[in-house]
């Protein structure tokens, strides 16, 4: 992240009196703009700076968002959509001021189609909303970004989490939106078929848009069925490299790994401490398998024999979900126990990916850094997909620490930039990313500047983030 990232834009005064005239006429006690309303609607999980909207509308139609987008492309006021604000990039601060957009009351599944393996919801349903929706139909959406986010943001920021290396990330899970533009009508980007050829993929242009384009106000998701049997283990390992060589073996061999996280040394040691648990404190494995009681143990099997050639100490297997639940608690637990290390100190959560043939380069230099610059932080990784996590503990306080941070952070992605990487995996880029984007796509930014003054002429679609207009 990188404070010079977070600037304040140009402020429509006249254009912002006449919309917040226009919202509280037209939804009287669901528009609000008391500070603590608004404070609630700009808060970053980060240390970068809130940036509070000028109002914030609780819509629950799509009519509704017509009537916002209306007005304030009527006035060029910016207009920044929320879900449950656990995003970590700056997403939802309003640098220009103007109104945020609460889903929250926007939660509803709309419709399940079971033998299509499919169901359209609202943006504001939370994925844990809407598995236990789900839940006696025999199906789960598998997208876990950790946070209990809401569908829409996962969209909007095309979010993955732990299940990535076996079910995807958004992208390879929404198959159509309704979106309002910037003309204030709503738009379908897609049928429900699993693929189709019929002209440009706008439901691909608007997953990961980060509502900089249009307001996404349905989702059609594809499902999957619950496994009838899930197992799971953890091992721990001599180094950094061979555990990450035992996940690269795993998923060239094709074992159908459900997930395989990665936690370091010094995550180990944190999640002991706050979990209260006994595990070796080396670089550890922890995995889990999805399918039949025939086909998961072989899967165990498999990985056991893989992960003992590169050294392992033994590998803790279990089918039993509550003896599972406790193999994970670890992993689960991860980002509270590194923040745990220095309960006094603020934490900066970050993310990037490289191609998994340099992920144990990749985090063995971010570990030597971390050493030489001093700095606490734990690392934790998606190791099945090449993406990982520091968890960076620093005084915000201190401008010392505070620079000392920033510069870790640049050279994080300078790193990952020359592995042929990206600056983050699942994170997106909102604020706190801008300059790294710069650096990995610049021959790119001037065509995406280009679609963005097509659909948003105004620049009225969630400013000031992904890059600079």
């Amino acid at each position: 992240m990188a404070l010079k990232d977070v600037v304040a834009g140009v402020r429509n005064e006249e254009g912002i009196a006449a919309v917040l005239g226009i919202l509280k006429q037209s939804f009287g006690e669901r528009f609000q703009t008391g500070q603590s309303f608004r404070e609630q609607h700009s808060h970053t999980t980060s240390y970068l700076p809130a940036q509070l909207p000028d109002g914030v509308v609780f819509v629950e139609t799509s009519d509704d968002v017509k009537t916002v987008v209306r007005a304030c492309a009527a006035h060029r006021v910016p207009m920044i959509p929320f879900g449950t604000g656990s995003s970590l990039e700056g997403h939802i601060n309003a640098p220009s001021g103007g109104i945020s957009v609460d889903f929250t009351r926007m939660n509803k599944v709309l419709s399940v189609n079971a033998e299509d393996l499919d169901c359209t919801v609202e943006p504001g349903i939370t994925r844990e909303e809407l598995n236990t929706y789900l839940r006696d139909t025999g199906l789960f959406f598998p997208i876990d970004p950790g946070a209990n986010a809401s569908i829409g943001g996962m969209a909007s920021t095309r979010a993955s989490g732990t299940n990535a290396v076996r079910y995807g990330t958004m992208k390879d899970n929404v198959l159509a939106l309704t979106v309002v533009t910037a003309d204030g009508e709503e738009i379908r980007t897609a049928q429900r078929a699993r693929k189709s050829s019929a002209g440009y993929d706008l439901t691909r242009l608007f997953v990961g848009a980060e509502g900089t384009l249009g307001i996404i106000t349905s989702i059609t998701l594809k499902l999957q069925g619950i496994p009838a049997k899930i197992s799971g283990g953890v091992c721990a390992f001599p180094s950094l490299k061979a555990a990450c060589d035992t996940v690269i073996m795993t998923i060239q061999m094709g074992i159908p790994v459900a997930r395989i996280e990665l936690l370091d040394e010094m995550q180990m040691k944190a999640v002991n401490a706050y979990s209260k648990l006994s595990y070796p404190e080396k670089p550890t494995l922890f995995v889990e398998f999805h399918g039949t009681e025939e086909t998961v143990a072989l899967q165990a099997e498999q990985f056991r024999e893989i992960a003992a050639e590169f050294g392992s100490d033994e590998f803790r297997y279990t089918a039993n979900a509550e003896e599972r639940a406790q193999l994970w608690k670890a992993r689960h637990n991860a980002y509270w126990a590194g923040r745990a290390l220095a309960p006094e100190l603020n934490g900066l959560s970050t993310d990037v990916c490289v191609p998994i043939s340099r992920l144990a380069d990749c985090v063995a230099e971010t570990q030597a850094d971390i050493r030489e610059t001093g700095l606490l932080a734990p690392i934790v990784g998606h190791a099945g997909d090449g993406n990982f996590h520091v968890l960076m503990l620093f005084d915000d306080k201190n401008p010392a620490d505070l620079a000392k941070s920033e510069a870790f952070m640049a050279r994080l992605n300078a790193r990952a930039l020359a592995m042929e990487g990206t600056c983050t995996g699942e994170h997106g880029v909102g604020q706190g990313k801008m300059s790294y984007l710069e650096q990995e796509l610049g021959s790119a930014i001037p065509v995406m500047r280009s679609i963005k003054k097509s659909l948003d002429p105004d620049n009225i679609f969630n400013p000031g983030k992904i890059f600079r207009m």
